[in-house]
């Protein structure tokens, strides 16, 4: 677990500054640009990034109380530091070193991001795009088009995949690079998560120096996949701050609201669906802080990252249900936050690695050891 003081400065920058504004986030469906830039001035949105790059230096536990704490005052502003932190990983894990010079710092320094993986005829299959990326003397030169791209709306900068002749790779681009456009098509916006319209990217030969490659030639797929390894323990994260967050809203509910000369807590059978959900709730995050771990140690990432965010997703979705049930007619009301929190739970079953997504990856762990096991 992280450090108490770390987590108690954090509970009180999320009660102060995101919990108000977490409605109106939802409701206007933006990007929370200053929240995001207060985070960033604070060191939490570099936590794990090397000193050496203005990072906090800590290991992975820091981070998975980060977007549990932020996302129990907004979903929304978990999602837009969680595609921060996937422009810095795939740097970090595989950038040049000038690459990683030029940018890391300027995320301690606040710069905003987005992961730019979809296209519309692809979906979550990025082993072939219609983007593409060619040489030219000392620049890679990019064509095609991004669509429904998270955080895209207030992105400075995006990692974008493009195939090359030799295969699918990873490119930083900054947003005011020319010929690069960021516009909003006809299915922006989503019902959960609501961090600003998924924006679209057209790139019409848009030019970056050849150090602008991240990683090899090729391996951007297996880069992505590994960046999204890790992110996925952080998303289990910000779905247990969802969780969170509907249970002690329908908790403080029930604790004041009478009903037949009684709390409706004093309710047998309220008790046990508050039971449950908090067992399900403690249980899951002991498994997040497990995954972060594996993080730490490299050990079995994508078994433990997406064992995590499967649970969690599942939980976060089960609590707010909950939560709507047992606040009655209240929970149903839009001037009350139970409607976000159904949302945001249920779109994190889908964004970030559906549940089938997470089960085939989960499974492929299994086909190893199998195999493995077969091996004379």
């Amino acid at each position: 677990m992280a450090d108490k003081a770390y987590t108690h400065s954090l509970r009180e920058f999320v009660e102060q500054r995101v919990m108000p504004q977490g409605d109106d986030i939802d409701a206007r469906d933006v990007y929370p640009v200053e929240l995001a830039r207060e985070l960033a001035v604070q060191g939490f949105s570099s936590i794990t990034l090397p000193t050496e790059y203005g990072g906090g230096g800590h290991e992975f536990s820091y981070a998975v109380a980060l977007f549990e704490e932020v996302s129990v005052g907004s979903a929304a502003l978990g999602v837009s530091l969680l595609t921060i932190f996937q422009a810095q990983t795939i740097i970090r894990l595989f950038g040049s070193e000038s690459l990683q010079q030029r940018y890391l710092p300027r995320f301690a320094q606040g710069m905003l991001s987005s992961y730019a993986l979809t296209e519309s005829a692809h979906g979550s299959d990025i082993r072939s795009l219609d983007t593409k990326a060619t040489r030219d003397g000392d620049e890679w030169v990019l064509r095609g088009e991004k669509h429904f791209i998270t955080s895209s709306s207030a992105a400075e900068f995006f990692v974008i995949l493009a195939e090359t002749p030799v295969g699918v790779s990873a490119f930083a681009v900054p947003r005011d690079v020319p010929h690069l456009t960021v516009y909003e098509g006809r299915n922006s916006a989503t019902f959960g998560l609501r961090n600003g319209p998924h924006m679209n990217l057209r790139l019409e030969d848009v030019r970056v120096p050849l150090d602008h490659l991240i990683g090899t030639e090729g391996k951007g797929v297996r880069q992505a996949v590994t960046t999204l390894d890790y992110s996925r323990t952080l998303a289990a994260a910000i779905s247990i701050g969802i969780a969170r967050a509907a249970f002690d809203a329908a908790y403080a509910h029930v604790a004041r609201r009478v009903a037949f000369d009684q709390t409706v807590l004093g309710f047998q059978g309220i008790q046990w669906y508050f039971a449950e959900a908090l067992a399900d709730i403690d249980a899951s995050r002991l498994q997040v802080f497990h995954a972060a771990r594996a993080l730490d140690t490299h050990d079995d990432i994508d078994r433990y990252g997406s064992e995590a965010k499967l649970r969690a997703a599942q939980v976060a979705t089960r609590t707010a249900s909950m939560a709507v049930q047992v606040c009655g007619a209240h929970g149903t009301m839009v001037n009350s936050p139970f409607g976000r929190y159904l949302r945001d739970a249920k779109t994190y079953e889908i964004a970030g690695g559906s549940t089938e997504i997470l089960k085939n990856t989960i499974g492929k762990y299994l086909m190893r050891g199998a195999k493995a096991a077969a091996t004379p």
